[in-house]
């Protein structure tokens, strides 16, 4: 190594490069992977998914049930041990003359303790839940708020009306592989939303506890029986299926408490792993196998005084055990380093003693191991055969197979390279397609700010004060952000049977939304106030709704834009009303769903304000919006986001991935080009005498530069040719999951290409010029 400096470092950070981007990756992984595993009883309990149909149109699922579900299937089936329902909410919450907007509440049932492994530092599990108004805190939570006091026994006055909660327990915080996420967990009785009396109004999360692994099916088939017979006759039919707890992180398409982690993306993260160590492998094995010939006296007087070829074999994979050894201790140390960025990177939040797992000690050990056979086995073998006589005399050791070899393996890292950087441009281009894409609503210079009891009683004042401030062009209020509009509720026109409804999407909105979110009318005209008036009756037997709908929407009812306007229709059947106006369809989930049926009614409650202000001197505009939030609500913080935000979380995967994407393809390219480096290095060391001749011969500078370079390029090329379809087979694969989506141009694969054969061609023409450049003198004399 140290008389070989320069192949020496490239072998040492070509691997300490590979290593640490696989052991990033692998911790990441099995940070993804180690999800819940710590909940003792996580393969007894299931999540309970609601399918709901009606008549017309297709059914609908969602991750929430009524709290109906729990107390009947729990009297039911014996198969249950025991069940818990829950949701989550933001709260205000004072203390003494404090206020703090929170974002992580949850509400549960008393028998949380009894479904999930969590262990109270202060407090009886048993009865922390137990009864009204009754709170349990982590730990950073009860520091944040009581200091070193003992918290136990505190009140916090909770939400818009200050209502007094007690605190009963105390946990330590909640490791960052728990789907199950709170800072304050409530009890569900709080809530004083039980009842029995339907199975819809489906706004909660229901997890029910098995007393066997094995019920899971024989359950959910008594459950589909139970509920055909309960439905039978009704004019709409529900399903209950059962979702492994264990399996909703990875495998689900529903969210929990933290946005779940598509499997599709941990495969996608495994083989790039695989990939990069791969190709710092293949530069190892190669400039081993490069350098072989070098040492083939070494060998031969080694076998003249008696060595083995066994022994020749094992002082090869001692080399090269050493040298992968020291590569993955100092791959330990940079990941230590680079552990803050990656986590910031990747959203995740690893420590460095996950290193000392016995998970990734293993792969730690198996790398060593590979990497150490594989870079030292086929030198050794191959030296391990020469004839020392041969050798020894002077003759020329030259090896076809070992030439062939190296450019396998050049085509094959090359071929990786091109799929990595190809695969990065596609997922750039998606997700740039995602950011610019015309969703049929503007979310730029949108203040989203929460609305509780106390503001809504006060609405209109609000209102009027915030238009009344310099920057606001419009306000407005929805119960759900046009982002992600999850509503489910049915509808009818005037000529379907009353038992003859359909599933649509809907939200409450007030008549400045479409304004506002500048959302298209193709028909119709925008809601007036004397619309929203109508709506909003106290007496709810007298309200006339003005439905605005989507385009899909009317044509679900049988009925283009122009035709649905004036026309009769029903929502929830209680709901009477006509059709004002048809929007152009715009897309208020994600871009992985088509655009569904969506009404838009007018109603008394929402929960979000939407404030659309110029864009111009947004601090000014803030601090006024801040000043008349004061005043208006006293009772709470002003804590607000934008909409952009919102739409950004929506993607959070795709952008971690295409970030991470991003790295290690430049990461692969420059480990693709230090073998190239290494290889052009030492051909061009072999070839210095010939070099010498074709200059005293009179071949110039570019002659010498295409001679030696050729071949190299040649490689490159062919392996682009190789990677193209398989880059387009995963990419368009890759693409299938999203209902909008790019169509891969062959443009990409001709960036890529061109990218990758001038980088190519740098590497081995620095080289190339470097030797042409040299004396002939010095390469033609003897030593």
């Amino acid at each position: 190594m140290w008389k070989n400096k320069t192949m020496a470092f490239i072998n040492v950070l070509g691997l300490v490069t590979g290593i640490t981007c696989c052991l990033l990756i692998g911790l990441y992984i099995q940070h993804e992977y180690s999800f819940d595993k710590f909940q003792a009883k996580g393969n007894r309990i299931t999540r309970v998914i609601m399918d709901y149909r009606f008549s017309s149109g297709d059914g609908k699922k969602v991750a929430v049930t009524s709290t109906k579900v729990l107390p009947v299937f729990a009297r039911t089936f014996p198969e249950i041990e025991s069940g818990m329902r829950m949701t989550s909410a933001f709260r205000v919450v004072t203390l003494g003359d404090q206020r703090f907007e929170e974002k992580n509440f949850l509400y549960a049932d008393s028998t949380f303790f009894d479904l999930f492994s969590f262990s109270l530092t202060q407090g009886d599990p048993k009865n922390a839940l137990s009864g009204i108004n009754k709170v349990v805190l982590t730990a950073s939570t009860a520091t944040k708020y009581f200091g070193l006091q003992n918290p136990m026994g505190k009140i916090l006055q909770i939400g818009a009306n200050a209502v007094p909660y007690e605190v009963t327990g105390i946990l330590p915080d909640l490791p960052s592989n728990s789907q199950i996420t709170f800072d304050f967990l409530c009890s569900f009785s709080s809530l004083q939303a039980n009842q029995e009396k339907t199975w819809w109004n489906a706004n909660y999360t229901t997890f029910l506890l098995l007393k066997k692994e094995t019920d899971f099916a024989p359950l959910e088939a008594k459950i589909k029986a139970y509920m055909d017979k309960d439905m039978k006759g009704a004019n709409a039919s529900i399903e209950f299926t059962l979702e492994r707890f264990d399996r909703i992180h990875l495998h689900s398409p529903y969210d929990g408490l933290v946005p779940n982690t598509n499997i599709t993306y941990l495969y996608i993260l495994t083989g790039v792993a695989l990939l990069i160590l791969s190709i710092a492998c293949i530069t190892y094995v190669n400039l081993s196998t490069a350098r072989s010939i070098d040492r083939s006296r070494e060998v031969g007087i080694r076998k003249a005084i008696g060595a083995l070829k066994h022994q020749i074999f094992r002082q090869f994979i001692a080399e090269s055990l050493l040298l992968c050894t020291l590569a993955m201790l100092a791959s330990a140390g940079v990941v230590a380093l680079l552990l803050p960025a990656f986590n910031h990177l990747s959203g995740a939040s690893l420590s460095f003693p996950s290193l000392l797992t016995p998970a990734i000690l293993g792969v730690m050990g198996l790398i060593i191991a590979c990497v150490s056979f594989l870079a030292g086995s086929y030198p050794a073998l191959v030296l391990a055969a020469f004839k020392p006589v041969k050798v020894l005399k002077g003759a020329a050791v030259k090896n076809s197979s070992g030439a062939w070899l190296r450019k396998t393996l050049i085509v094959f890292q090359f071929g990786i390279s091109v799929f990595l950087v190809i695969g990065t441009l596609i997922i750039h281009q998606q997700m740039t397609f995602i950011q610019e894409k015309k969703l049929g609503y503007d979310r730029d210079h949108i203040l989203v700010l929460p609305l509780d009891s106390k503001l809504l009683d006060k609405y209109a004042t609000l209102k009027g004060q915030l238009l009344n401030q310099p920057g606001v062009v419009s306000v407005t209020r929805s119960n759900a952000l046009p982002t992600q509009i999850g509503s489910g509720f049915n509808m009818r026109n005037a000529t379907m049977a009353e038992t003859d409804n359909m599933a649509v999407t809907a939200a409450t909105i007030d008549e400045d939304y479409l304004k506002t979110m500048g959302i298209e009318l193709v028909a119709g005209a925008p809601l007036t106030h004397q619309d929203y008036i109508d709506g909003t009756l106290d007496s709810f037997e007298l309200r006339y709704y003005h439905y605005i709908l989507n385009e899909s929407a009317a044509k679900a009812l049988g009925w283009t834009p122009q035709e649905a306007i004036g026309k009769k229709m029903w929502l929830d059947a209680s709901r009477p009303g006509e059709v004002k106006g048809v929007t152009k369809d715009f897309h208020f989930q994600s871009l992985h769903s088509a655009v569904m049926p969506l009404v838009l009614f007018t109603d008394t409650w929402g929960a979000n304000l939407l404030v659309k202000i110029s864009g111009e001197h947004i601090g000014n505009t803030l601090e006024a919006i801040n000043s008349t939030w004061k005043s208006m609500a006293p009772h709470r913080p002003f804590s607000y986001h934008f909409l952009d935000e919102d739409y950004n979380k929506m993607y959070a995967s795709e952008q971690r991935l295409g970030k991470i994407m991003n790295l290690f393809a430049g990461i692969a390219i420059v480990l693709a080009c230090m073998g190239l480096f290494g290889l052009a290095y030492h051909a061009m060391q072999q070839r210095q005498k010939e070099i010498g001749i074709r200059k005293v011969l009179g071949a110039s500078v570019a002659q010498i530069l295409v001679l030696v370079s050729r071949n190299f390029l040649l490689l490159v090329l062919i392996a682009f040719a190789i990677a193209v379809p398989a880059t387009w087979w995963a990419m368009n694969n890759w693409l299938q999951d999203f209902a909008y989506r790019i169509d891969i141009n062959w443009l990409v694969f001709a960036v890529g290409g061109l990218l990758i054969m001038a980088i190519a061609a740098v590497t081995v023409g620095a080289q190339a010029i470097k030797a042409a450049l040299t004396n002939p003198v010095k390469s033609l004399k003897n030593e």
